[in-house]
């Protein structure tokens, strides 16, 4: 996180000038802002699902039984792509799927 010394003091015209100049209570409090709206970016970008989920990932989400996501699969309603014996989900595909 770079955070460019006007983004902390945007009142301040001549950045030398903050090389004698004590920090102050507005100072920290401008300071603990930005932090935590970074903090909210970053949090809100991890709470994104994964792209692809396994067929266990995919029951918990939805709260159904191993043979109703076969049936699922069965009847074309949910797409999936096999790679080495385990089943994928796109979480998207799924998305769309509750939209319907």
């Amino acid at each position: 996180m770079n955070l460019h010394p006007k983004k902390l003091f945007p009142e301040v015209e001549n950045l030398e000038l903050l090389n004698h100049q004590p920090i102050t209570k507005r100072d920290l409090l401008n300071f603990s802002n930005i932090i935590l709206s970074e903090i909210k970016e970053i949090v809100a970008l991890k709470e994104q699902p994964a792209q692809w989920l396994k067929s266990s990932e995919v029951r918990k989400l939805l709260k159904i039984s191993p043979g109703t996501l076969q049936n699922l699969r069965v009847n074309g309603t949910l797409n999936y792509n096999r790679i080495g014996g385990i089943l994928y989900y796109k979480y998207d595909d799924i998305a769309k799927m509750l939209n319907q």
